[in-house]
């Protein structure tokens, strides 16, 4: 009788862990869109029950299509017809009258909506490293007026993030309005003691989807991986550089950072603009209104130049991927040549797709990547990737004079993009990223002359050497390309 207890006891057991297998595979099945990162995760499930169930519910769960994160920004009845004569306005006048000028890739500034208009009035700055980065950011918030607006992925309470601080602090006693919106996770160094000091003085400070022990495997997935600055609605900061001291080379350390940053000053500032303020009514569960003093509408009487730039923002607060379908764009638009930077490249196979079909119909593709990440599980997922693109003829550089951690894409020697997304599925899906887009052959030559000379500080990988690693590399490089749907 013993006996045939405990065969029922553990028939029952049997059937309903089946059932609960069966129905958390089906769940996986109805809300994952890709069919590689579905088989990924079902993988998971069923050789790793008990992680593996843990795994999907912790970071799994698709929240652009349930919707959780949404953009807030209140626009009053006075105010509404107002932006929206100017959203009409931006996207048939500007486009028509810069048809010409935008060539082939007319229809990639047509990717616009509210939140990534295309201008034509603006300044645009390439800025190199740190050393160009933050003396330029120290200028302008030294002659803020009205407000700062500052938005970082990873602040630390160093050198330079105390200079710039307690400039913060000071302009807060002047009367500026500071907002400082901080990922909880990637500057958990300042949550305590620099925070409450920031506060102290003045200054609003706001954690992004704050981490809590509950919540923590779900939270620490979706992080706010942005960098913004926007300062009086007129001049905006954006790019790959953190507020850190790693990413200053002035010989204090021996890892050289290499990265790129845009300033920009115009009429595009004002797409940074409520970037930022819907980032911040999220976060704060404000409701700061649409006006004049964050959106100066008189600015557009001012000549700040003509460089033509796209801001484009995306995240789970967005109804689709919207940076990748933009670079997808920009790649395919392509008629001679594309150069491209990226410290991770873990990309859709839309993606590695549209890569390769543009380079079998004759464009040349460069792609620069590092020689060693900061992860060696990560760098080895990156790894699997480059024989598919060797073999279509793609050219991949590894950087070694240092660590190179600029997001950026040059197109024909007019098109350049740079921002905050990495080439892989956290920047398209996951993380809130923002990039800009910049039409302008000037800028264009630029950015390319910094590819070039990266390249000199790079090793090109011969196709031949690749194919001939020892096995057990190429073996690791298959195990973690399983795991690349779910990086």
């Amino acid at each position: 009788m013993d006996f045939i207890f405990n065969y029922t006891d553990y028939s029952f057991f049997s059937i309903m862990y089946f059932l609960l297998l069966f129905g958390i595979c089906l769940k996986i099945i109805l809300d994952t869109q890709s069919p590689s990162k579905a088989l990924a995760y079902i993988f998971l499930v069923v050789i790793f029950p008990l992680f593996g169930i843990i795994f999907y519910f912790s970071v799994g769960i698709n929240y652009r299509k349930q919707r959780l994160y949404r953009k807030k920004l209140n626009l009053d009845e006075k105010a509404y017809p107002e932006l929206e004569k100017k959203v009409l306005k931006f996207s048939s006048s500007i486009l028509e009258k810069n048809k010409i000028k935008l060539k082939n890739f007319y229809p990639l500034a047509q990717f616009s909506n509210l939140e990534n208009l295309t201008s034509d009035n603006n300044q645009v700055q390439l800025l190199v490293n740190g050393e160009e980065k933050f003396p330029s950011l120290i200028d302008s918030i030294k002659n803020a007026k009205h407000h700062i607006h500052i938005e970082y992925y990873i602040y630390e309470n160093d050198d330079i993030g105390t200079e710039i601080g307690e400039l913060l602090m000071g302009k807060a006693k002047q009367g500026v309005e500071v907002r400082f919106i901080y990922d909880d996770f990637g500057s958990k160094s300042i949550r305590k003691k620099f925070i409450q000091n920031l506060k102290n003085e003045g200054v609003e400070t706001m954690p992004f989807y704050k981490v809590k022990l509950m919540y923590f495997a779900n939270r620490l997935n979706y992080r706010n991986h942005r960098k913004i600055v926007v300062i009086d609605g007129i001049v905006g900061y954006v790019g790959g550089i953190n507020v850190s001291d790693k990413y200053y080379n002035n010989g204090k350390k021996d890892l050289f950072w290499r990265d790129t940053h845009l300033k920009i000053t115009g009429v595009s500032v004002l797409n940074l603009q409520h970037t930022f303020l819907t980032d911040w009514n999220f976060c704060a569960k404000q409701d700061i209104p649409f006006s004049k003093d964050y959106f100066p509408i008189q600015q557009e009487n001012k000549d700040f130049g003509n460089q033509l730039v796209q801001i484009i923002a995306s995240g789970p607060d967005s109804n689709h991927a919207t940076i990748m379908y933009s670079l997808i764009q920009a790649i395919m638009l392509s008629e001679k040549e594309v150069l491209i930077t990226t410290p991770y490249f873990i990309p859709e196979k839309t993606f590695l797709d549209a890569l390769i079909m543009t380079r079998l119909r004759g464009v040349t593709i460069k792609i620069i990547v590092p020689y060693s990440s900061d992860s060696l599980f990560v760098n080895t997922t990156c790894r699997s990737y480059y024989q598919d693109l060797l073999e279509a003829g793609i050219e991949v550089y590894l950087y070694k004079k240092g660590f190179i951690h600029a997001k950026t894409m040059v197109c024909d020697e007019f098109v350049s993009i740079v921002g905050t997304a990495n080439l892989d599925n956290r920047s398209f899906d996951l993380n809130f990223e923002v990039n800009a887009t910049v039409y302008d052959d000037k800028l264009a030559k630029e950015m390319k002359q910094n590819f070039e000379n990266d390249l000199k500080n790079s090793e090109k990988i011969n196709l031949e050497s690749w194919k001939s690693r020892p096995l057990y590399i190429k073996a690791l490089e298959k195990i973690a390309h399983l795991c690349s749907p779910l990086l």
